[in-house]
């Protein structure tokens, strides 16, 4: 006989309470993606036209930069609190899992290394392609 709850079985976390803090940084980032997903949308839909030195201009504002700033990393946190979860109950063999938990939180922050860079590179006005390369040059 088991003192736990059928709740407390079903989702095995025991006393450390860890499954609710992921749930919840998985609520408040996907809440934070609504906001700023709308708002990066309603940007690029406002912009008169879509090409590369268009879109490069609006990201080099200074508000638009710290707002994209802050898209990039709360994306790839939701999307690395979904993956971990997906890798932890679908990936039985304990060495995988490990090495697969691992390598997502090795790309996850190195995309968000590269992106943060990028849009510093940008705000800052260093060229990001070859001068031969650039449409319409």
């Amino acid at each position: 006989m088991s003192l736990r709850s059928p709740l407390g079985r079903a989702l095995g976390r025991g006393s450390a309470k860890e499954g609710v803090g992921h749930w919840w940084s998985q609520r408040l980032t996907a809440v934070g993606l609504v906001v700023l997903g709308v708002w990066f949308v309603a940007g690029l839909l406002a912009l008169h036209s879509l090409d590369y030195l268009t879109v490069r201009a609006w990201l080099a504002q200074p508000v638009t930069a710290v707002v994209a700033l802050l898209l990039v990393p709360t994306l790839l946190w939701h999307s690395h609190l979904g993956v971990q979860v997906v890798i932890e109950d679908y990936v039985h063999h304990e060495p995988l899992k490990l090495l697969s938990l691992v390598l997502s939180r090795f790309v996850h922050t190195l995309l968000g290394v590269a992106a943060a860079v990028a849009l510093t590179r940008i705000l800052l006005g260093a060229p990001a392609m070859p001068a031969g390369l650039v449409a319409g040059s």
